[in-house]
């Protein structure tokens, strides 16, 4: 596989490499302070109390993903002329699919009260339903602060939000051994996120720039929707398998093992395909699209595969000595887990460019694929033990890279036969 890269302008470059700092050094920020919290927590909280807080998280993360129901892609990629009229119908979306999304988190709440006896849980849980009344009062300001490329303030917005939400933890969970002490900021940060989302850019809704159809903006975000769904599943369906299998206190572990590990690239590898995202719509040609794409693959494949070998190497050193002896039993879990550096930045780097070039359902089928393989992997490894599910969700989440290369071979082919006529 040759990379063209020569024919990409260092021009055209900089964009992008100024955009991918931003979101890598705000969210490196984000991630030391989250590690100095996994610490506080590690020595506050045993492994069942934390357990806890993991389930009440993964249903909270697992939920709030429907919450991101594509609209705001099509914020992105719209004409200019109907601009004004697409966020005046998105903002009504928003707000009428957060408020639905509420109340599902409720029920299941609900049901986790009473269904599978787990009160605190299910307090938590019915808690932090409040976010979604403060998302949708900023959601088009996020989308269109992403449509001008000004990505460095969105990364700003969201690590000064994270980084809050780190530290109102770190000093909670000091004050107060308790699980609320780590869901609690998810509620309090929510309305810094929206205060300094509306102040960044300054747009109001008006309905007397009129609205679109609907159907036409739902249509679009169908797809996105789907995708964004299955990921969840794969991100958060995994530790409800180790729970379900193998207790609260098996959860704790692999918990913060992924904290401590996996969970600094993959949420490096979101950032990088929100980045890359607006630098694959609409750039002109298909082959200057595709040396593009070339580009950010081979920034892509250095970047993750430095952080990946790092995390493989430096495990055995800096588990015991950040975070003490006692998560030392979790150093094959993190190892194993950072295998999955690469995967994962080839999956965003896919699902961006699927979405960029208009085949968003061919990414739905690809995130299905990848899910059902992640999570049957795991499943099969959870019934032997805690090392043998992780290797499963590794081993799942590496079929991304057999999709990975036949997506992209095949744009490959369709430019050389562009080419040739």
């Amino acid at each position: 596989m040759t990379f063209t890269l020569a024919k990409f302008k260092s021009s055209d470059a900089r964009p992008i490499i100024r955009a991918l700092m931003a979101f890598g050094s705000a969210e490196m920020v984000n991630r030391i302070v989250r590690i100095l919290v996994v610490v506080v927590i590690a020595r506050q909280l045993v492994p069942e109390l934390v357990g806890v807080a993991a389930l009440t998280l993964s249903l909270f993360e697992l939920i709030r993903v429907i919450a991101n129901i594509g609209v705001g892609q099509k914020i992105i990629v719209a004409p200019e002329a109907l601009l004004e009229r697409i966020c005046n119908s998105a903002y009504k979306i928003f707000w009428k699919w957060c408020t639905a999304v509420a109340l599902i988190q409720f029920c299941v709440a609900g049901i986790l009260h009473m269904g599978f006896d787990q009160p605190l849980a299910a307090k938590m849980l019915a808690a932090l339903c409040g976010v979604y009344f403060f998302m949708p009062g900023g959601l088009v300001q996020c989308f269109r602060l992403m449509r001008a490329k000004k990505l460095p303030t969105v990364a700003k917005i969201g690590a000064s939000q994270t980084i809050a939400d780190h530290l109102i933890t770190g000093v909670l969970v000091l004050a107060w051994a308790n699980p609320w002490a780590i869901v609690l900021p998810k509620l309090l940060t929510a309305p810094l996120w929206l205060i300094m989302m509306r102040k960044a850019e300054d747009w109001s809704f008006d309905p007397a720039k009129g609205f679109v159809s609907r159907t036409e903006i739902l249509s679009f975000g169908v797809a996105i929707l789907a995708t964004d769904i299955l990921l969840a599943l794969r991100n958060n369906l995994d530790k409800l398998i180790i729970s379900g299998f193998l207790g609260v206190t098996a959860l704790g572990s692999y918990y913060f093992a992924f904290n401590a590990g996996i969970g600094i690239i993959g949420a490096l590898a979101t950032a990088f395909g929100t980045v890359i995202y607006p630098y694959l719509c609409n750039p002109g040609a298909q082959t200057q699209r595709q040396d593009a794409l070339n580009f950010i693959i081979c920034m892509g494949l250095i970047v993750f595969g430095g952080l990946s070998a790092a995390q493989f190497i430096l495990a055995p050193i800096y588990v015991p000595l950040i975070f003490g002896d006692h998560w030392a039993h979790a150093i094959p879990l993190i190892q194993i887990l950072s295998l999955a550096g690469i995967p994962l930045v080839l999956g965003a780097i896919t699902s961006a460019f699927l979405r960029a070039t208009d085949r968003a359902n061919l990414d739905v089928w690809i995130g299905l694929t990848v899910c059902v393989a992640t999570l049957s992997a795991m499943f099969a490894g959870a019934q032997l033990g805690l090392i043998e599910a992780a290797i499963g969700w590794v081993s799942g989440t590496t079929s991304i890279i057999i999709l990975f290369l036949i997506t992209v071979t095949t744009d490959w082919r369709s430019i050389r036969r562009e080419k040739l006529s």
